[in-house]
């Protein structure tokens, strides 16, 4: 009850009327006019409840001397002097400097519901020779479940009925559907592109997707906030407070000194130092197209040494585009593109729908083909002019009696070590070419590699993608390290790895199979417009124009705050200095001393404005 009582009063609305409160005093006393109940005494009690309760509990709970206790000691000294204002000036200004923290580093907590979501509540259970809808939790080991197309896959299993084809996305972040056929396994959380399937049930609760979850929650708990600077010098400052006040009481046996020094010594502006500068550079962020979620996050940032990227989406647009177009020297390419796209008109697999709107921009014609039948995970077939055309991978092409020359398993072998996905076109005799589909590179995915090798930072590529597809990539980017085919466990494994080898770390995702390695990462970093929003919500900062040359801004601007911040913690400190001065020399009074604070507070935060306009 007294926990709730005492979060209601730090409400942002609570504060604006305790400051309302504390105005009205101000004026009360330039006007000379002396209330029954002065209105400070409002403030006092609204702000300076909430300090004393934390200051207490750390006290007596953690075992901690905090800011929070001297600022309760200043407070209570003022009253007893009848210094109202001065009490309540210094606990306004405390829960502000609190609200304002806590408005940096609030993080959306959304992120695991939504992974769970990924998880289907209910499934389609095979009973007898029908399949009866039932809620997943009845579900047991080595039942038999049928998954329908377009539906994501609830369990982990082994397909025994059917082919299809299984995006992996969320597992592997791979962009392109992978082939899955009779006593192939499929992951809870995949979605089934194509065919139905029945598959049978291996794993339930202990789940990859659940194991992601597990990965996000532990890594969550492992992140602590970073301790405020004031709570560090605590220890040191009441005892310095209370010895200095306690001396000067007994030298100048003036107590209106000693309560001075007191109220001096809170570190009101230095509670300001940190926020005001992280919030000016948040704003800032924003202005560039970059999210800055946690004041933590730019301080990590500019520690980083070693930046982590996905492939697909990241360094990729993540969208599948035709590559590559290879025919026979008999055929030309359109009328070989033609006859593909007019039998993959059909398909919904995506690769064929890529095929049909590629031959639609350039203007060709489909025709009709007679007798389509579509083979689940596999391919396709109909009648074409006559003449019976094939599409689909070299175990299709093969297991209708086409024979494959040396000439076009070498060209299959090669793209494929590309990362490539392969489509082979042929007849009832011959191949007649075959088509190459891609991710397409970033233009400014080389240009970013090189700028970080330059500046002695390491670029690493984590990919949940064929081990092939990303040796390609990381060649053609000329990155030094890539590692290819990373189960979200095994990413969040290798970033762990390299924490312990003392690097800072900073990985960059976009899809929901990142989001475990973006909060084991020092620092985790999302694309805005294509990441999925579990990653954005797992990360720290999100990119929300999607240009990762803003990592480079982002080293940058993490520099100019923590020098921003640093120059605000020496003015606050010398401002205190300068306070405590004044106040043995008596040319200070405790309202003096407190409206001292309020030009301190005033200088920290015109300070952490010019952070905001600076060109970085």
């Amino acid at each position: 009850m007294l926990k709730n009582f005492i979060m209601l009063l730090s409400s942002v609305k609570m504060t604006i009327l305790s400051a309302f409160f504390l105005c009205v005093a101000f004026v009360f006393l330039l006007l000379g006019y002396k209330p029954i109940v002065n209105p400070a005494i409002f403030t006092i009690f609204i702000s300076g409840l909430p300090i004393v309760y934390k200051g207490l509990n750390k006290l007596f709970y953690n075992h901690f001397i905090s800011s929070q206790l001297l600022i309760s000691i200043a407070m209570l000294a003022s009253i007893l002097i009848g210094e109202y204002i001065a009490a309540g000036e210094v606990a306004l200004i405390m829960v502000v400097g609190e609200i304002l923290e806590h408005k940096t580093i609030n993080r959306a907590k959304k992120g695991v519901e939504r992974l769970l979501n990924l998880s289907p509540k209910i499934v389609r259970k095979i009973n007898g020779k029908n399949d009866v809808i039932v809620p997943i939790s009845e579900v047991k080991i080595n039942d038999i479940i049928r998954v329908l197309p377009g539906e994501t896959i609830p369990v982990d299993g082994v397909i025994i009925l059917g082919s299809t084809s299984i995006n992996f996305a969320t597992l592997t972040g791979e962009a392109l559907p992978v082939d899955k056929n009779t006593g192939d396994k499929v992951m809870a959380g995949t979605i089934n592109c194509f065919g139905c399937i029945d598959v049978k049930v291996e794993e339930i609760k202990d789940t990859y997707l659940q194991k992601m979850i597990n990965l996000i929650k532990l890594a969550e708990n492992k992140k602590a906030p970073t301790q405020k600077i004031v709570d560090k010098c605590a220890k040191v400052l009441i005892p310095c407070a209370l010895l200095l006040s306690i001396f000067v009481y007994f030298i100048t046996d003036e107590i209106i000194k000693a309560v001075t020094i007191l109220v001096v010594f809170c570190p009101c502006a230095l509670i300001l130092a940190t926020p005001i500068s992280i919030i000016a550079a948040i704003g800032h962020g924003t202005k560039n197209g970059v999210l800055i979620k946690s004041g933590d996050a730019l301080e990590e940032m500019g520690k980083v040494d070693t930046f982590v990227f996905d492939k697909t989406g990241t360094l990729t647009h993540g969208n599948i585009c035709i590559s590559d177009v290879v025919a026979a020297d008999n055929i030309c390419k359109d009328d070989l593109i033609k006859q593909v796209a007019s039998l993959e008109k059909y398909s919904e697999h995506p690769i064929a729908k890529t095929i049909v709107e590629f031959a639609k921009n350039k203007n060709i014609e489909l025709a009709e083909v007679d007798n389509s039948e579509i083979v689940a995970g596999k391919g396709i077939k109909g009648t074409f002019k006559d003449t019976n055309l094939y599409s689909g991978n070299m175990d299709f092409i093969a297991e209708n009696g086409i024979v494959i020359d040396k000439k076009v398993k070498n060209n299959v072998e090669k793209y494929a070590k590309e990362g490539k996905a392969i489509v082979i076109i042929a007849d009832n005799n011959k191949v007649h070419g075959l088509i190459c589909f891609s991710d397409e590179i970033r233009t400014t995915s080389f240009e970013v590699v090189q700028k970080l090798i330059k500046q002695n930072l390491t670029p690493i590529i984590l990919s949940g993608d064929n081990e092939e597809a990303v040796n390609y990539f990381a060649k053609k980017l000329m990155f030094p390290y890539a590692f290819g085919n990373l189960l979200p466990t095994e990413k969040a494994r290798k970033i762990e790895e390299l924490q312990k080898l003392n690097k800072h770390v900073c990985m960059i995702g976009d899809g929901i199979n990142d989001a475990g390695a973006l909060k084991t990462a020092n620092v985790g970093i999302s694309m805005g417009k294509i990441g999925a929003d579990i990653t954005i919500e797992n990360s720290d900062i999100t990119l929300i124009n999607d240009n990762i040359e803003s990592i480079l801004y982002l080293k940058r601007l993490s520099t100019a705050t923590i020098s921003t911040i640093k120059t605000n913690i020496s003015i606050s400190m010398g401002l205190n200095i300068l306070g405590i001065t004044l106040s043995i020399l008596g040319i200070l009074t405790p309202l003096s001393g407190a409206i001292m604070h309020n030009i301190g507070s005033i200088i920290v935060v015109l300070n952490a404005g010019r952070l905001y306009n600076r060109k970085i």
